[in-house]
Order: C-alpha cells, then sequence, then structure tokens
C-alpha cells in the first residue's frame, strides 16, 4: 500500500547535521560522534525545501520530507513542516548506522518505493558533514530516474517534463526534464521562508512524524549501514594548526615606524 495519493508530489530529503564547529570524530568507529555536538538542517536541504514549496504554489499537490536519522531527528521534520511541508517519514533504525553514501541511497531510495507515488525528489547539492555531493546522483541511479545536478531555477513545462536551469562552469544551461526525476539544489539560490504560525501548532504536536525500521522499508541488511558501505576510512588524525607569525616593534613612534618601512621595503622583494 503507498502513501501519498494522488497531485503532484515532491518529496525532499532532509539531513540533520552537527554544527561544522562541533563535529568530532570517534577513533575508534572513524565515523562522527554527534554525542556532543548541537545539530541543525543541512543548509541546502532548506534551499531544496523552499523550491519544493514554491513549486507547490505553482503546481498544487503535496510535499514530503524524508530522512535517516536517530529518533533526536523528528523535531527538525517538524520544523520542515511548519515551513510548509504536508507530511514527514524518518527511517530510523540501529542498523542503518555507519552508512556511507552507497547505503544511504539505497536506504533512501527504499523510503521513497516505500512513500509511494513521487514527481519529484529534491536534495541540497551536498551536506556540510560529508560534503560529498554523491547522495543525490546515487539516488537517482537506485530509483533509475532522471538527474540533474546543482539547478537553481525550476518550472513546470508540458508533456509531463520539468524546466531546469543548472550551474555549469562558466555560465548555467537549461534542461527539459522528465518526470519523475531526482534534483540536487544549489545552495543559497533562495531564501527559505520563515515559519507558518498558523502551521506552526499543528506541525509540533498534531501532525504526524512516520517512523519506519528497514524491515518497514524491505532493506536488504547487506546493502544497508557498515555491511553495505564499502567505503572504508583507513584512519584519523588530527591536523594541527598553523599560528601566524607575530613580531613586535618597540620604539619611539619614530623608530617603530622606520622600522615597519623597512620591514614592508623587505617583504616586498621579488
Amino acid at each position: 500500500m503507498t502513501e501519498n495519493s494522488g497531485g503532484f508530489h515532491t518529496i525532499v530529503c532532509m539531513k540533520v547535521v552537527p554544527r561544522p564547529e562541533e563535529v568530532v570524530v570517534d577513533p575508534q568507529t572513524k565515523t562522527l560522534d554527534r554525542a556532543k555536538a548541537r545539530s541543525l538542517v543541512n543548509p541546502p536541504d532548506l534551499n531544496a525545501l523552499e523550491m519544493a514549496l514554491e513549486l507547490k504554489e505553482i503546481c498544487g499537490g503535496s510535499v514530503s520530507i524524508l530522512s535517516m536519522g536517530p529518533p533526536f531527528f523528528e523535531p527538525y521534520l517538524r520544523l520542515a513542516m511548519s515551513l510548509g511541508a504536508d507530511r514527514a517519514y524518518l527511517l530510523s533504525d540501529r542498523t542503518f548506522g555507519g552508512a556511507d553514501t552507497l547505503a544511504t541511497t539505497y536506504t533512501l531510495a527504499r523510503g521513497i518505493q516505500k512513500i509511494g507515488k513521487w514527481d519529484l525528489a529534491l536534495c541540497g547539492e551536498e551536506s556540510s558533514d560529508g560534503a560529498t555531493a554523491q547522495v543525490p546522483p546515487g539516488l537517482a541511479e537506485w530509483l533509475d530516474a532522471a538527474q540533474v545536478t546543482y539547478a537553481f531555477q525550476m518550472t513546470p513545462a508540458d508533456q509531463g517534463r520539468m524546466r531546469v536551469r543548472r550551474e555549469v562552469k562558466g555560465g548555467w544551461e537549461e534542461l527539459l526534464v522528465s518526470l519523475p526525476a531526482v534534483v540536487s539544489v544549489k545552495g543559497n539560490v533562495n531564501e527559505p521562508r520563515f515559519i507558518d504560525f498558523d502551521r506552526r501548532r499543528w506541525a509540533l504536536n498534531d501532525s504526524p512524524v512516520t517512523v519506519w525500521s528497514a524491515a518497514d522499508i524491505g532493506a536488504r541488511s547487506d546493502l544497508i549501514g557498515f555491511p553495505g558501505s564499502p567505503t572504508t576510512v583507513a584512519g584519523v588524525r588530527q591536523v594541527g594548526g598553523h599560528e601566524r607569525r607575530k613580531q613586535f616593534l618597540e620604539g619611539t613612534p619614530e623608530e617603530i615606524a622606520r622600522e615597519l618601512a623597512r620591514l614592508l621595503k623587505t617583504q616586498a622583494k621579488p
């Protein structure tokens, strides 16, 4: 049984990431340790959500949020619903832990297939904690769908297609893409809207967040989490910082000025 009944349906894949300045890597598992880091919604994913909501205003239909992670992700998904999304799905199971981009895209694809009928799957261009930009293309491969990367503008076209402008080196190109399609959205291409306070109470208290386990989405155990992740981290080390050179000048203001002029002249020599 599918979860979505009809109408133009956009699914936004949303990731909750640790704040970059608080990221810690577990030296034993060589994975991110979120225990002491505050979290936020991956910023480009908010741009993808805004694009989905703008398309909803044009095409009608609905917007769903899909995420993979631990139970504490749920309030962030409710935030997305207070911005305008209609429903949220969280793929949460301990067996999903340690997934690289291959296992992650497989799991998300199984989640999308479980949701049912969809027209667009939007992702942020990359996540701030991984920065691989591999998830959108990988998701398209698992779903056997058309894909566009680094999109900054989307408008409906005829014959079940979408007109997409994407950034390329030195400019942009325009594509006509058949649906369903997976599209990655450039960061900072729009201004995510403020919370809709008319929806806030519903989003925070009354709207359900559907939580699915690996069994719920029919995921193969050898394709999720650590078993499904061919990427291995050979080692982790802390890179030391570099202090800037410091030199203090002493003497009278005239002496300091002369010495400063001499040093600058020395440094300016080819």
